[in-house]
């Protein structure tokens, strides 16, 4: 009898250690979408002092009883932002007053899940530590270091291609309504923060103006979504890496056309052509519409039951296949990466979905694949 007690301890024992483990950290984005009062441990970069539901200061601080977190460490938008209200045990060390130096650290954050200026908030702070930042990924150009890719390195053809399937594969998933507040800080203007810039007219317009009226933006998926019957389910029919902000009639227009040169002028979207099975978006962005369809086609493999996608050398086609090939590679070669794509792709692996675009870090695999 002795033996089997001390037999059932020590299976109960081995299973409870690793699910301690497995409970760390959750990002900034995933606390904001949590309920009150649940316990949470976050890591996040401190970017400010809130002083009101909508206005964090990011200089000049006036005072030590509260931190603004985020994923990223530039965020100026109060909605991409926690709020860590700082008891007094914690203000000397962590209120921004007396260490302004303190912006920009990345720290880790205990407490409960609470609204602070009736904004997401985490209070009854239980411990504050500052981290290196040994996860982060590109600096200043967004490239993406060695490590991430290193199971791919000096690999080509289809054993790069699954090499890279295998390393973005596992991500973050947004469902469809959230997808409207990602792309909001995704496709950001960079010249007014107000706005988001649409991908094929090039025009800047209100983060709000989203739905599906004439001249509001909607969700444009650059892989057509009838191209492997996907429709807006999560995975491939939220993965924000090919999903942008279109004009609604412009994105209407485009359909499910497979993408490739020629046709009739578009007179809405300047630069844009179009026939009965083509679409050609203007100069500025055709590399940014190749690399989304090139990540797309390795990211969805037909594994764990999702669809398997694969781009074709023709147009005209049907089922979970997109053309054309060689004009996308043309595209590549001819509008090279911009510091909007790479932003872009470093957003989105820091703040939504923890997975990149391998075009955008490596467009050299292209090729390498193709």
């Amino acid at each position: 009898m002795k033996r089997n007690i001390l037999f059932i301890v020590s299976i109960v024992f081995f299973v409870f250690v690793p699910i301690s483990q497995a409970t760390s950290f959750v990002t900034v984005q995933e606390v904001l979408g949590m309920a009150d009062g649940t316990d949470v441990t976050v890591e996040g970069y401190v970017v400010g002092v809130p002083t009101s539901v909508s206005n964090v200061e990011q200089s000049d601080f006036s005072s030590n009883y509260a931190l603004a977190l985020a994923d990223d460490p530039n965020e100026t938008e109060a909605n991409h932002m926690v709020y860590v209200k700082l008891d007094s045990e914690y203000r000397s060390q962590f209120g921004l007053n007396n260490n302004p130096s303190l912006k920009g650290s990345k720290v880790k954050v205990e407490g409960v899940r609470d609204p602070y200026f009736s904004h997401q908030g985490i209070e009854n702070i239980t411990s504050i530590n500052t981290i290196s930042d040994d996860s982060s990924v590109g600096g200043d150009s967004g490239s993406s270091p060695n490590s991430y890719y290193e199971d791919a390195h000096g690999l080509s053809g289809v054993s790069l291609k699954q090499a890279l399937h295998e390393i973005i594969d596992d991500h973050r998933e947004l469902s469809y309504s959230q997808v409207w507040d990602a792309l909001r800080h995704t496709d950001e203007d960079p010249n007014n923060s107000n706005n988001v810039l649409l991908l094929y007219t090039g025009n800047s317009i209100s983060k709000y103006s989203n739905g599906g009226y004439i001249d509001e933006w909607n969700r444009e998926h650059v892989w057509a979504k009838s191209h492997g019957d996907f429709g807006t389910t999560m995975g491939a029919g939220t993965d924000i890496h090919h999903l942008r902000p279109t004009d609604v009639s412009v994105n209407s227009r485009r359909g499910n056309l497979d993408f490739d040169n020629g046709g009739n002028a578009f007179y809405e979207a300047t630069d844009t052509y179009y026939d009965s099975d083509s679409w050609e978006p203007r100069d500025d962005v055709k590399g940014d519409v190749a690399r989304m369809i090139f990540y797309m086609a390795v990211r969805y493999e037909g594994d764990q039951g999702e669809v398997d996608l694969e781009i074709v050398d023709q147009v005209g086609t049907r089922g979970p296949y997109l053309g054309k090939i060689s004009t996308l590679k043309q595209w590549h070669q001819e509008d090279p990466v911009d510091s909007f794509e790479r932003s872009r792709n470093q957003l989105i692996y820091s703040n939504y979905q923890g997975n990149r675009n391998p075009f955008i870090d490596h467009p050299e695999y292209v090729e390498e694949i193709w």
